[in-house]
């Protein structure tokens, strides 16, 4: 289990803002995952969310300073020794069994900005299937997620953790409605993924159907404005759109800024009143100069902080139950990850026992079989298969009793 690393980045460790330098984009994804597993790892996940950053790995290589050198090097060719060092200094590093503890912690929500917000699972989900499309996974990897999940359900079941629960969209919310937002404002919504899905929902839900949706597909915007209502552009349309707006909600995954001074300078169609944005992409879509040089109501991830820590208070009497579920998750982890080994260490017998039976077969009885009968060919051929499935079967068990025990 020692094989089983994480290098993480969260809202614990560093600035919010500064995780978006972890992201990469879904196109380039592959490209640069595959490079990365260059550094000696065999199995490799990435998960990146609004607060987080993740990469767990299976690698025989013990995590030191010079391999988190070589790691991040390969992260991106534009890095240069400072960005190396920032990364280094910035990460937290897991190993064995404290990368499964914290694994299982992040997908319980226990370690996210807002305890007992469910999301967090289904973004693990989705960011090992897209891993496992990619290549990148393996039979480690997969029995890790697979246990996390049902350590998170677990603990999503048997505890008050996630009772009324609240998310980064929800305390975006609570923060526009105390601004005062009215329910004719003009919104516009620049992404169609899950969080502006839910912020849409939120909105729609809330008597605000105003609301003009870009997407760089523009299906997708399509079928978000269709289920709230509203209108729906292709992104290339942003730089042209003059209509005007009140509220403006980003989240997309860019890694370049989305709303630059002159978009948003083009899409203010020369009105001058204070205007809200809501910016919940990592990183930021809007470039700092647009809050700097315009009246803004700005909410953003790290200024949710303290309302999520409100939230933390209240949820601490659960904290030590849903800790202890997960210490028992652990051990049975350990006992699946044993097993599992062992399955891996013997899945070449079946094959050497299958070439030991065609050597026989083909080569030193060959003379003896040609005088055998077919009635008897077909005995010895039922015989061998009997006895090449238990020469499987029964070492698998013995060596699984044997390992298990000691």
């Amino acid at each position: 289990m020692r094989n089983l690393k994480i290098i993480a980045f969260t809202h614990k460790t560093t600035d919010i803002s500064n995780i978006g330098k972890l992201h990469i984009d879904s196109e380039n994804r592959k490209t640069r995952l595959e490079k990365l597993k260059g550094n000696n790892i065999s199995e490799l996940m990435y998960l990146s969310t609004c607060n987080r950053v993740e990469f767990i790995f299976v690698s025989e290589k013990i995590i030191t300073k010079k391999f988190l050198s070589s790691f991040f090097a390969s992260f991106s060719e534009s890095w240069n020794q400072e960005d190396i060092n920032w990364a280094i200094t910035n990460c937290n590093t897991f190993e064995g069994e404290e990368a499964v503890r914290h694994i299982f912690h992040i997908a319980s929500s226990l370690d996210s900005l807002v305890v007992g917000e469910r999301e967090i699972i289904t973004q693990v989900r989705k960011a090992f299937d897209e891993c496992s499309k990619l290549e990148l996974t393996g039979p480690i990897i997969r029995l890790l997620i697979n246990k996390t999940i049902e350590s998170a359900k677990e603990v999503y079941t048997n505890t008050q953790i996630a009772a009324n629960p609240i998310s980064i969209v929800s305390l975006a919310y609570r923060k526009l409605r105390e601004l005062g937002i009215k329910d004719n404002s003009r919104i516009l919504v620049i992404g169609a993924g899950e969080t502006n899905t839910r912020m849409c929902k939120f909105l729609s839900k809330h008597g605000l159907k105003n609301l003009t949706v870009f997407n760089r597909t523009y299906s997708k915007a399509k079928a978000l404005s269709s289920h709230i209502g509203g209108t729906a552009l292709a992104l290339d349309k942003l730089s042209s759109f003059s209509n005007g707006f009140d509220l403006l909600v980003t989240c997309t995954g860019s890694e370049d800024y989305i709303i630059t001074p002159e978009i948003y300078k083009s899409l203010l169609a020369g009105e001058t009143s204070k205007k809200t944005i809501i910016d919940l992409a990592i990183p930021y879509d809007v470039h700092p100069k647009v809050i700097e040089k315009n009246p803004t109501n700005y909410i953003e991830i790290e200024g949710l902080k303290e309302i999520s820590e409100i939230n933390l208070k209240k949820r601490e009497k659960e904290l030590s139950a849903c800790k202890d579920l997960i210490e028992n998750q652990i051990v049975d982890f350990k006992q699946a990850f044993k097993e599992r080994k062992i399955e891996l260490a013997m899945s070449q017998v079946p094959r050497k026992i299958k070439e030991i039976k065609e050597v026989a077969v083909n080569e030193v009885f060959s003379k003896e079989l040609e005088s055998m009968t077919s009635d008897s060919k077909e005995v010895l051929d039922k015989m061998l298969a009997y006895i090449e499935k238990k020469y499987i079967s029964v070492p698998m068990k013995m060596a699984k009793e044997i390992f298990l025990e000691k």
